[in-house]
């Protein structure tokens, strides 16, 4: 790719981000435009403008994503129920096709006609980002310094930064040893005693969340208002999607909820140990999950639960604009329209507990439920048919003799 002349970077402003910025600049000898995207990560992203500028950048873009973020990914991926092996809320995943848009847009801004990002060679983030930019622009070219270059270790990438007089920031404080990503929906952890399976994960290390056992001995009750699948206010409050996110990423961290600590299988095929914090996200499974309840024929629900683990495969690796997401997103989307109403929940010490859910849309008929006299509105004698058609082929397999195993 030695005739790269424009490249677009996904840049944090970060030790290895920087170290990419000077490394595409001599390597390539091509202009670098930034792209730095605040997803509620949490941390202040305006300091990277001043970091590209002092390193030669002149088109800098720093964007504030966290509205369409939540909007046009993480509410689709919650409409699903979407969990990856049984657990992972996929916080990571689903921050990365929007990133790979974003990158693709300013490409197509600047006329760059390269991209580039700090994924490494060993993990799901490299996938993610390349198979998103090829399906938004086929003819782009792509960058991974991770796999061409030979600074493999942070006291290599130091090295190189000093030798070259790139401005990294000193703290004086002891640098965490995890490696760590964070937005709006979660953040994660891997690396350090991780690597270990068996040792347990060490309590200093979760920012957002109280421990269940430090979380406070009363339990909060809060009600939300879903629209379409959506949660549209809490408590009566009208929200944006970021503000709900954010707003249930507080008062679920306060009462200890959302810690997970996981083995998962990362696409590339090695396994992986990670830790996240997703308060917000757990609170949202559950309250969609107990909405839908009530609102979605029996066969439409068992439907997108069979569907669900697929849906959540081609998130975890990488293929969000590809047609088949788009198709099952449209089928998800559409067994939402009835999704209306409002689920309550106690929130206490790390649980998540629904005490109550309502609808207009509701399909629950509690004349039909009752265990008390229902004044004919459902006939108990029909049962007996249905059992026995149901066990027809059971009863005719018995009658020849077959055994079951």
């Amino acid at each position: 790719m030695a005739d790269v002349k424009k490249v677009v970077l996904a840049y944090s402003g970060g030790l290895d981000t920087s170290v990419i910025l000077k490394w595409l600049q001599d390597t390539y000898n091509c202009e670098v435009v930034t792209f730095t995207a605040d997803l509620g990560q949490g941390e202040e992203v305006e300091p990277a403008r001043a970091k590209a500028k002092a390193m030669g950048v002149e088109e800098i873009y720093i964007d504030d994503l966290r509205e369409e973020f939540v909007r046009d990914f993480v509410f689709p991926m919650f409409r699903a129920n979407t969990v990856y092996e049984g657990e992972y809320l996929l916080g990571t995943s689903i921050a990365r096709p929007l990133i790979a848009k974003r990158l693709i847009e300013i490409a197509n801004e600047t006329g760059a006609d390269a991209i580039s990002h700090g994924a490494t060679g060993k993990g799901n983030d490299q996938v993610r980002f390349e198979l998103g930019a090829y399906a938004l622009k086929p003819g782009v070219k792509v960058i991974a310094p991770w796999r061409e270059w030979d600074l493999l270790s942070r006291e290599k990438l130091m090295d190189y930064a000093a030798k070259h007089e790139i401005p990294i920031e000193r703290h004086g404080k002891k640098k965490s040893p995890y490696s760590m990503d964070a937005n709006l929906l979660h953040i994660s952890y891997e690396g350090g005693v991780l690597e270990d399976t068996w040792t347990e994960h060490e309590e200093d290390m979760w920012r957002w969340t109280k421990s269940p056992e430090a979380a406070p001995d009363t339990p909060t009750y809060i009600e939300l208002t879903y629209r379409k699948g959506d949660i549209v206010a809490i408590d009566g409050k009208d929200m944006t999607p970021a503000e709900v996110l954010t707003y249930l990423n507080k008062v679920g961290g306060e009462n200890g909820i959302g810690r997970l600590d996981i083995v998962e299988n990362r696409y590339v095929g090695m396994k992986s140990r990670g830790c996240y914090e997703t308060p917000g996200g757990t609170i949202m499974l559950k309250g969609h999950r107990a909405i839908e309840s009530i609102t979605l024929d029996r066969e439409v629900a068992h439907l997108k639960d069979e569907l669900m683990p697929k849906y959540a495969s081609l998130i975890y690796n990488g293929y969000w604009w590809s047609p088949e997401r788009s198709m099952l997103q449209q089928m998800i989307d559409a067994s939402q329209i009835n999704v209306n109403g409002v689920v309550r929940l106690k929130l206490y010490k790390g649980n998540v507990i629904v005490t109550g859910r309502k609808s207009d849309d509701s399909l629950f008929d509690a004349n039909i439920a009752t265990f008390e006299d229902d004044a004919g509105a459902y006939d108990q004698a029909d049962a007996g048919g249905f059992i026995k058609l149901n066990a027809l082929r059971m009863r005719i397999a018995a009658n020849k003799g077959r055994t079951q195993f």
